[in-house]
Formats: C-alpha cells, sequence, structure tokens
C-alpha cells in the first residue's frame, strides 16, 4: 500500500474506532456499563489499528483517550506523548495530559500542557485547554487568573453546552470578587 492509501486507511480505522468510543459516551450515559465497555475496547482496538497502518497524532491522543476510561492515566499520557511525537502542532494531547494531570491533582504541572494547547497550531475545540486552566487556578485560588481564562474560553467557544457552563463558572467567581 503507498503512504497516501495507508494514511487514508488509518484515517478510516480512527473514525470508526471514534464512532465506537462515542457510541461508548451514549452507553455510559444509559447506565449500561457493560456495553459501554465493550464499546471502548473495540474502539482501543481500531486506533491501535489504525496506529499500526499509519501512525498519526489523532489515533494515539483518542486511543490514550479510551485508555484513561478505564482509569489508566500514566498509559494515557504516555500515547499523548506519542502523538506529540508524530505531530507537535496537533493541540489535543496537550490538553488531555493537562487534564490527566489535573485529574491526579498535579495542577503545577498541568498549567505547563495547557499553556502549550493554548499556542498549538491546529487544536480544536480551542476553548478547552481555557476551560482547564481557568479550572486550575479556581482550584489554586487565583480567581483573577480563572476568570481572565473562563473569559477567554467564552469568547472562543462555539458549544452552547460549554458555553453555559463556562457563564456558571464566571459568576461564581464574579460573586467571589464582590
Amino acid at each position: 500500500m503507498d503512504q497516501g492509501a495507508s494514511r487514508r486507511r488509518a484515517v478510516d480505522l480512527w473514525k470508526e474506532g471514534y464512532e465506537r468510543h462515542m457510541r461508548a459516551f451514549a452507553f455510559a450515559n444509559q447506565d449500561c456499563d457493560e456495553q459501554a465497555r465493550d464499546e471502548l475496547l473495540v474502539a482501543v482496538e481500531l486506533y491501535s489499528q489504525s496506529i499500526e497502518v499509519c501512525p498519526t497524532a489523532e489515533a494515539y491522543t483518542f486511543r490514550g483517550w479510551a485508555l484513561r476510561s478505564f482509569g489508566k492515566i500514566d498509559e494515557a499520557i504516555e500515547e499523548c506523548r506519542r502523538a506529540i511525537e508524530v505531530d507537535p502542532d496537533f493541540g489535543n494531547p496537550y490538553n488531555d495530559i493537562g487534564a490527566y494531570l489535573i485529574s491526579r491533582g498535579d495542577l503545577d504541572e498541568a498549567i505547563q500542557w495547557l499553556e502549550k494547547a493554548k499556542s498549538a497550531a491546529r487544536y480544536e475545540p480551542r476553548h478547552y485547554p481555557y476551560m482547564n486552566l481557568g479550572r486550575v487556578y479556581e482550584s489554586k485560588g487565583m480567581v483573577l487568573k480563572a476568570v481572565e481564562e473562563f473569559e477567554q474560553a467564552l469568547t472562543l467557544s462555539q458549544d452552547p453546552v460549554s458555553s453555559e457552563s463556562i457563564r456558571r463558572s464566571l459568576a461564581k467567581l464574579r460573586t467571589i470578587l464582590n
């Protein structure tokens, strides 16, 4: 298979893995934990097949995200590091590392990764690292910095659900400031 065909096949496998990954979330929201787990396992396998055909930052990042769903934070971080090696301009793995570190309570270490996500050339949805930084600064009691990050997230957000969450966070923080 030539390089172009390999890349297309890898992207197709990644997309199929992503569909299964999203199906897992739908099952989880319906309290169908076993079906969700099974879909995630299939997603991990499809991401792995994609990487075998042609390694992409997307497949590594999303495989990490799926592994995180199984509580494998260190493995998820390692997958994101591989993604960055493949494509340092892809912002998602930087944000994901930051989010995984937040979940472990490593707030100071998370900041550097979230800052890298903010400046990445290729990243959607761009508001996520700002939201995550807002949460970090809020947790650290740095209210003004948290407000700055949430305000920037709001200007970048195209998602009504995220925008509403950001507005609630800002309202709570502004109450603290008043």
